[in-house]
């Protein structure tokens, strides 16, 4: 119990016993146990599509972040913007002249959210401009871009973080802790399962100019951070294998399904599956030598669902945005560490793995891994 106890604590007791549904909004007295008087992130968007306002929503809630700024191509989105959330306009950019932002002493951090290929560009801008950036996932395209990232936000001494919101979900972290701690003996085997019927053809996720990909490069990351996270190791090898069933709505470069599997150091393997075209896929399981978990949903925004060999887990939902900000911004402000890393070395981890997969879809071969 008292490993439980600690764990609890250190996911803050607030997380789990508040719940925020949909667009519904609370206090900073309500989220935490005591008013907050610390010190507070600034934040920007850069990105204004619908991840952007799903972020934007679950900020009123932080207390420890705080949305104060806009970067976006498109005029309109920014006055709605300036409207809904009580924005200056010294503090609204667009994507030619966001590097002012050098001189705007309101904003901390800038929260690029905006289609893959653009970010490499966009956050060492930022890194040069001297703010903090919190970069949506994928990183970057490849791992050569995403250790330019990094690079660049340490030359500048900033931090780059990745958005990695299932990194602070209380269920996932109770899963972690008990594998952690040996409750579920030696892992032997992970499934991740990531997959929907995606729609508009002409969006840019089915661009490989922007995307850089298709599904591995969109829902596919969390299987392969999900595979990393639960199984507690590094993987060694992958091997993959697509299949493409429409081939005119999914153009070459752009993945339709992939399945791949890695190996890991103590002995354990994962199969997992990426998929554009398939449904209701949203599954993790890890099996072991004591037990099991499983998370049915595992990574969609909420509420996620989990039962081991000792039976439900049963945390109060809340919005995973929300706790993702607030925890990130105490990271950027004060030093505190993730429980589970999301910072850009990790983020460039999980490049090297989706390298790895397309050179072994490429090739035909198992692929080392060296992360």
């Amino acid at each position: 119990m008292d490993s439980r106890r600690n764990f609890l604590q250190k996911i803050s007791a607030s997380v789990l016993t508040l719940s925020i549904s949909g667009n519904a909004i609370a206090s900073a007295k309500d989220f935490f146990n005591q008013p907050y008087e610390g010190p507070v992130l600034r934040v920007a968007i850069m990105g204004l599509g619908s991840y952007g306002t799903r972020v934007a929503d679950a900020m009123q809630a932080c207390a420890k972040a705080k949305l104060v700024g806009v970067i976006s191509g498109t005029p309109a989105k920014i006055k709605n913007w300036q409207s809904k959330y009580n924005i200056p306009a010294s503090n609204c950019y667009n994507y030619e002249n966001f590097d002012l932002i050098k001189d705007n002493s309101e904003i901390d951090a800038v929260y690029v959210i905006t289609p893959n290929a653009l970010h490499h560009d966009q956050v060492i801008r930022l890194a040069k401009a001297g703010k903090h950036v919190i970069c949506e996932k994928p990183m970057a395209l490849n791992a050569k871009e995403g250790q330019e990232m990094i690079d660049a936000c340490k030359k500048a001494n900033v931090k780059l973080l990745v958005g990695y919101r299932m990194h602070f979900e209380p269920k996932t972290l109770e899963v972690i802790r008990m594998r952690k701690e040996g409750e579920l003996g030696k892992v032997m085997f992970f499934q991740g399962l990531c997959g929907f019927k995606i729609g508009d053809p002409t969006q840019w996720r089915l661009n490989k100019q922007l995307a850089g990909g298709g599904s591995l490069m969109d829902i596919g990351i969390y299987a392969i951070n999900g595979a990393r996270y639960m199984v507690g190791e590094e993987p060694v090898w992958v091997t993959a294998q697509e299949a493409k069933t429409n081939p005119e709505k999914f153009k070459e470069g752009v993945d339709e399904t992939i399945q791949f599997q890695l190996g890991f150091p103590g002995g354990a393997v994962a199969s997992c599956l990426s998929s554009y075209n398939i449904s209701n896929l949203d599954r993790f399981f890890l099996t072991a030598e004591k037990g099991f978990a499983e998370l049915l949903p595992s990574t969609g925004y909420g509420p996620i669902k989990g039962r081991t060999n000792k039976g439900e887990l049963n945390y109060t939902h809340i919005t995973h945005q929300t706790v993702q900000m607030e925890k990130m911004a105490g990271i950027i402000l004060s030093g505190e560490t993730a429980l589970v890393p999301v910072d850009g070395e990790e983020g460039l981890k999980d490049l090297k793995i989706i390298d790895g997969i397309y050179l072994a879809l490429k090739t035909g071969k198992k692929v080392n891994l060296k992360l």
